[in-house]
């Protein structure tokens, strides 16, 4: 993968940014996405933020080697602390991290969103808990993927300013991927289930503590919401 081809998951993350946006990648690796738009014309001017700074070394080197300085700026820091008033940014782009990490990142930088318009995440694992952030935070989803790559299953997740509410299955698994029930949505919730089974069979004789009684309510709720899915 490279600023001029993206991996499938990058370039998909990529299309829901729109012509002429301001953008802040954070957590941006070597800048391959930015770089990427920029090429594209697609944006004039981005931030590229990471807070390790191997990764932030590399987008440094890259934006140069592409001959990007002045459009990109890379800025060591922590989150959306990369996001200057000044710059002006109105899209948001955080890729490749937990949901439960990116919606830290969007709480502890709550301040730096009051003029963002578009926030896309591709959470790797719990995208519930950047839905869950959304409801809580005023943001409403747009849109929503799911895709496969190197046998991997990858979601991503559109916000807009805006108040909606989901129901715990839409929460769990996203009220536009339910509404469209692709392919690969299937064989994520398929493996899902069967580990949530699997789960809940070794629990049987795990006694009856108030913790374990709770714990499969909780994984029999869940195999329960998603076995209505899966049946139609």
């Amino acid at each position: 993968m490279n600023s001029e081809k993206l991996s499938t998951r990058l370039d998909t993350v990529a299309s829901f940014v729109e012509e002429g946006a301001t953008l802040a990648d954070i957590g941006s690796d070597h800048a391959y996405l930015p770089c990427h738009l920029v090429k594209l014309g697609r944006i004039q001017k981005a931030i590229a933020g990471e807070v390790v700074k191997g990764p932030y070394e590399s987008a440094v080197k890259n934006v140069r080697k592409k001959g990007l300085s002045d459009e990109i700026t890379v800025r060591l820091a922590n989150g959306l602390e990369a996001i200057h008033e000044s710059d002006g940014v109105d899209t948001i782009t955080i890729a490749g991290m937990g949901g439960p990490l990116i919606a830290s990142i969007l709480s502890n930088g709550h301040e730096k969103l009051q003029n963002v318009k578009r926030i896309i995440t591709q959470p790797n694992i719990h995208a519930s808990s950047i839905r869950e952030w959304a409801v809580q935070n005023g943001w409403k989803i747009i849109d929503e993927e799911i895709l496969k790559e190197d046998h991997k299953i990858y979601e991503i997740i559109v916000l807009e300013q805006g108040h909606a509410q989901y129901d715990d299955l839409e929460m769990m698994v996203g009220p536009y991927l339910l509404d469209r029930k692709s392919n690969v949505f299937i064989e994520k919730w398929t493996r899902e289930s069967d580990e949530w089974k699997r789960v809940l069979g070794s629990l049987e004789n795990a006694g009856n503590t108030n913790e374990i009684i709770e714990k499969k309510e909780q994984l029999q709720k869940k195999i329960n919401l998603i076995g209505g899915v899966l049946s139609n």
